[in-house]
């Protein structure tokens, strides 16, 4: 799919089996179950007007404004980011994952759950773990570590795409004991820690010369994502799929979905390791935002290839912009490499919308919904179901509600 096609994404076939899809998830998370009440109370808070994709959408751009606040005053990741700015990304994580956690719950109480609002959930989903993990790079001044960095960023990508690609498996989304709700505290924590009592901490030698706080928490990343993946292949090698012969939902090997992300982290390396100009080095955070954008487009590609039980195809059109990296370094051309990773940015990006916003269009033509409210009388009918038909004014006020909306449509 090139940007700007004007034909159609998604084929009837794909179209109806999206429409027939029903979530399912398991999760063992220690965090979850303690933080369940909370949510339930924030969604009992929420207007019936609301609608589920509004909230999540909501949340992904407070995450990413508060980021790029950080990014604003240290857009190499060495420069010291203000407190404020940590503490203030520490708590727009918060409202990330509080409302991510709410927008099901929503989708439920006012009877409005599609599976939209799983790809939609999915898609603001790979986009914030870009941003996350940049954020959490920042906070601790990883810039000086640039091969570290890479990893961390990276390996966030990676655990995110396996997660899906065990689904596109195994036709259920896993979630362990210690996993995204723990990852995301955990990196709170770093922020408030930073905000606290300044990035330099992370500098500091504890127990033993040359043994930093930044050291510890990258061998705890390192073993915690290792284990992580290890858990991911495991469910995916070891189990099998739950198609014929142990393949996919959609009947194809399980190993496929590698090919498609390999053509973003190999790229990503070899560019990474081979720049004469040290494109990475100099330019990390922008690299990252360049590259992460295309694995979030093969990453919503793969969670639509689950939803509808198809193939996914190995090449798309945003991994035209590694290639313009790649082919630009290879053949020594005279354009500065910082100018194409600009290119490479832009171009991922405008894909990545463009891919989403036609997917969600198409579907919801399909589905004959609305991708961002809820249709005022619904929303009326299900605020007078949750009053009780018993109250006589509650009756009253339902049957003004119902002419008013009939006369303002």
């Amino acid at each position: 799919m090139q940007p700007f096609n004007k034909d159609k994404i998604l084929s009837s076939g794909q179209l109806k089996r999206l429409s027939e899809h029903k979530y399912s998830c398991s999760s063992a998370s220690f965090l979850d179950s303690l933080l369940q009440p909370w949510w339930e109370w924030l969604t009992q808070k929420l207007p019936l007007w609301l609608a589920p994709n509004l909230i999540t959408v909501l949340g992904l751009l407070v995450n990413v404004a508060t980021t790029l606040i950080l990014v604003w005053y240290a857009p190499d990741a060495k420069t010291e980011p203000p407190r404020w700015a940590c503490f203030l990304c520490a708590l727009g994580l918060f409202i990330y994952q509080s409302l991510d956690a709410i927008d099901g719950k929503q989708a439920r109480r006012t009877n409005t759950s599609t599976p939209l609002g799983e790809l939609f959930d999915h898609g603001c989903d790979s986009i914030s773990t870009v941003f996350v993990a940049l954020s959490a790079c920042i906070a601790v001044q990883l810039g000086y570590y640039p091969t570290w960095m890479f990893f961390q960023c990276f390996c966030a990508m990676t655990l995110f795409y396996c997660a899906h690609w065990q689904t596109y498996v195994s036709g259920s989304l896993r979630f362990g004991k210690v996993d995204v709700t723990e990852a995301q505290f955990t990196i709170m924590g770093i922020h408030m820690i930073s905000a606290i009592f300044g990035p330099k901490i992370w500098t500091m030698e504890i127990y033993l010369p040359g043994l930093s706080t930044l050291n510890t928490i990258i061998a705890v990343s390192f073993s915690s994502g290792y284990v992580n993946m290890f858990n991911q292949f495991f469910k995916v090698f070891k189990e099998g799929g739950v198609g014929k012969n142990g393949s996919t939902v959609a009947g194809t090997s399980v190993l496929s979905p590698v090919i498609p992300f390999s053509f973003v982290v190999v790229p990503a390396f070899i560019i990474y390791w081979k720049s004469n100009e040290h494109v990475y080095e100099n330019h990390p955070i922008l690299y990252i935002l360049a590259f992460g954008m295309v694995a979030a487009k093969v990453t919503n590609r793969l969670v639509v290839a689950h939803m509808s039980k198809s193939e996914m195809q190995y090449l798309d059109s945003a991994l035209l912009g590694p290639a313009m990296l790649f082919l630009n370094q290879y053949f020594n051309f005279f354009i500065k490499e910082y100018i194409v990773l600009w290119l490479c940015f832009i171009w991922a990006t405008v894909d990545l919308l463009w891919y989403s916003a036609k997917v969600c269009l198409e579907i919801c033509d399909h589905l004959n919904i609305h991708l961002f409210k809820i249709p005022l009388m619904e929303a009326a009918q299900h605020q007078r179901n949750n009053a009780g038909s018993s109250d006589k004014n509650a009756c009253t006020n339902g049957s003004y509600d119902d002419m008013r909306l009939r006369r303002d449509n």
